[in-house]
Parts: C-alpha cells; sequence; structure tokens
C-alpha cells in the first residue's frame, strides 16, 4: 500500500491484488511483495480507500515501530469499521469522521453497534485499535483527551494454548511424507511440507515464515539455526535438526527446477542453501514470488483437512496450532520457562508459562486413562 500526496486533508491509500495459489473463495490472498523483499508495513489488501490525514499521520508514526502488514491492516479495517458507523451506518464515508466526532458519548454508541455483530476478541482489538489512536491523537495535541478508556470493552476468557493431540500430528505427519504426486495442479508438495513442519518442529509464526530468506538458516555441525525475524522487533536464533534441514533443501532443489533463473548463477550451482541468493525469500507462492500470508494458511488448512484433522484444532489456529504444539511438547519434555520463552520469542515468561500449565493439564489426562485407577476402582466395589 502506497499512501499518497495528501491533497485536502485526505490521504489515499493504493494497493494491488495479489496471484495466489488458486485460493478457493471465501479465502482472501495477501499482497505480493517484490521477489526477495520481505512485504513492506504499509502493505494491507485494504481496497482502495481514502481516509482522514490524522489517520495516515498515525500510521506514519507507527510505521517508525516496523509493524507487520498484518497489523497494518488491522489498524486499517478497525479504523474504517467505527468511523463508518460514526458516519452515519454502513453507507457512511470514514473519510467524513473528523476530530471533533472522537468524544466519549460517539465512540460508546458506535462501539455498542460494532459489539451487536462482532465477538468479543474482535471488539477487545478494535477497541485497542482506537485506544492506541486516540493517545496519539491526544499526544499530538489534536483531540483533548483519549475517550477511550471510558467505553466498555468485553473480557476475554483466559484460555489455555491447544496443541494437536499425539495421534493428529502422527496423522499430519504421514499425510505430508506419504504424499508424492499432487492431487492439483497448483499443488507443490515438496514446498508444503517444509513449510509446515518448519512451523511444527521450528514453531515460527505466520509472518515470521512469511518473512524469512535463504540466508536466515545458517549450517552447523549438527544441523542448522534459524535466524528469525520476530514479532515486534524481538529477533531470536532457533535450531533445527538435520532431518528438517533436509526437508527445507529437497523443496528448494524442487524450487530451483521451478524456477532456474532465480538460483545462483553458476556453471556448477550447489544444491539446497547453497543454491540461492541468501537474500531470496525462504518460501514463494506459485509465481516464484515470495508467499504470501493467506497461501501460508492455506497450505496448512489443506494438509490438516488431507490427514483428516481439521477438528482437532483450536478455532483459527493454522500455523499458529503447529507452533502451540511445538511449544507444548517441548514443554512436556520439561524444557524451562526461560528457555521456552527464548525459542518462542515471548517478551514474558508469563506468556511461556502458559504453555507448561497446558501441558501439565495433557498430562493428568493422559494419566487419567491409567487402567490401574479402574482396577482400584473395581477393587473397592467388590
Amino acid at each position: 500500500m502506497a499512501i499518497h500526496t495528501l491533497d485536502a486533508g485526505v490521504a489515499h491509500f493504493d494497493v494491488q491484488p495479489d496471484r495466489g495459489d488458486n485460493l478457493p473463495a471465501g479465502l482472501t490472498p495477501r499482497l505480493s511483495t517484490p521477489r526477495g523483499q520481505p512485504p513492506g508495513p504499509g502493505r494491507t489488501n485494504t481496497p482502495d480507500v481514502s481516509r482522514p490525514e490524522w489517520f495516515a499521520a498515525f500510521l506514519a508514526d507507527r510505521g517508525t515501530r516496523k509493524p507487520s502488514a498484518h497489523t497494518i491492516k488491522a489498524y486499517c479495517q478497525d479504523f474504517d469499521a467505527i468511523a463508518t458507523l460514526i458516519a452515519g451506518g454502513h453507507a457512511g464515508d470514514p473519510l467524513q469522521m473528523s476530530l471533533g466526532d472522537i468524544t466519549t458519548d460517539t465512540m460508546r454508541t458506535a462501539f455498542a453497534q460494532y459489539a451487536e455483530s462482532h465477538e468479543a476478541a474482535t471488539i477487545q482489538r478494535c477497541w485497542s485499535t482506537w485506544n492506541v489512536l486516540c493517545t496519539f491523537l491526544y499526544t499530538s495535541e489534536l483531540i483533548p483527551a483519549n475517550p477511550m478508556p471510558l467505553v466498555g470493552r468485553p473480557k476475554l476468557a483466559k484460555t489455555l494454548p491447544k496443541a494437536l493431540p499425539t495421534d493428529s500430528v502422527t496423522a499430519l505427519l504421514a499425510t505430508l511424507h506419504s504424499d508424492s504426486v499432487p492431487r492439483r495442479r497448483s499443488d507443490w508438495i515438496e514446498r508444503d511440507r517444509a513449510l509446515i513442519l518448519t512451523g511444527l518442529l521450528a514453531g515460527l509464526r505466520a509472518d515470521e515464515l512469511l518473512r524469512a530468506n535463504v540466508g536466515d538458516l545458517r549450517r552447523t555441525d549438527d544441523g542448522a539455526v534459524v535466524h528469525v525475524r520476530g514479532k515486534g522487533g524481538r529477533d531470536r536464533r532457533v535450531p533445527i535438526e538435520p532431518a528438517l534441514v533436509e526437508v527445507i533443501e529437497d523443496y528448494l532443489d524442487s524450487r530451483s527446477t521451478r524456477f532456474p533463473a532465480t538460483a545462483k548463477q553458476r556453471s556448477s550451482p550447489g544444491r539446497g542453501l547453497a543454491a540461492w541468493p541468501p537474500a531470496a525469500p525462504l518460501f514463494v507462492g506459485a509465481n516464484g514470488d515470495r508467499i504470501s500470508r493467506g497461501i501460508v494458511q492455506y497450505r496448512v488448512l489443506r494438509a490438516f483437512r488431507r490427514a483428516g484433522i481439521d477438528g482437532d484444532r483450536a478455532r483459527g489456529a493454522l500455523v499458529h496450532g503447529l507452533r502451540h504444539t511445538f511449544a507444548t511438547e517441548l514443554a512436556n519434555s520439561d524444557v524451562s520457562v526461560y528457555t521456552l520463552m527464548k525459542l518462542l520469542g515471548h517478551e514474558s515468561m508469563v506468556t511461556a508459562q502458559r504453555y507448561v500449565t497446558a501441558a501439565g493439564t495433557e498430562t493428568r489426562a493422559a494419566a487419567a486413562q491409567n487402567r490401574l485407577y479402574r482396577l482400584l476402582t473395581e477393587g473397592r466395589e467388590t
């Protein structure tokens, strides 16, 4: 998305459509990015929309923090939703909203309307967006006060992360290893296998997978280390074993066959990681450009469905379901909370502790299946 010159207090946001791996209806691909380049902070798949200049200033201010394209898209969606309600219902134009409209009563009314058709987590995110926006406007002396602390918001239940059951992971791995012939023209078995196993065995988020470059993998004597560009600018290094390195290199070799012009130009090119320039994207779509978020999630969804385990994941958890499983397996292996925090890229050990708690819940459930308990119960009844 490009923010053009501001004319008469209006910021124009232009976007271009993406070319996906033949996504089905209902799934929207993310924007494509220049080959070898991670998605910029201003890229969204929001339609061509004109918004007030003060919102463009807010986005520019947030841009200095290097937010992901997903975060910028959420800012725009949340702004449009509330601004449209304030500007006169669904036919309202966000451009018509003025700074004078940002009052406690106006925001309360808009959020009350918004809450009628949205779930608690979505309302909470929208509230957070507007709280950050109004804080920016207040500190910039554009509004007299931030009204958001006086606007109600739902409390979210503190749920534990849900990992895939062991049987589901086994079925997923069996499906990934048994697929040898593409079922559709858009299928790319080697890439999907590498993509899913990297999420499962290294715990990367969706944005971290699509932002990764070939040069982020450094070979070591006992495998490799992945340099991860993490959430909130928190980079980390995750070690991976030789088995995963081999899967990734098999995918890269298949990619050399599909897109030979994008590999290193040598008379005797190497294979695997050595065949690619460091700045090349690690995962690409069917067009050879950096893979989009929508394609990443869709390929994981297709793998879950083929393995028959789509019903075993938490709602909305695709790549993040793989990440939850990675973390829970480590917690079950008695990895320390501090180590888990470092591997996952969390800022606080409190967040990592949730996986330890969830692992304890699964351990108790497994212990309850011990047949000796049935013998104990039968002994008491006789």
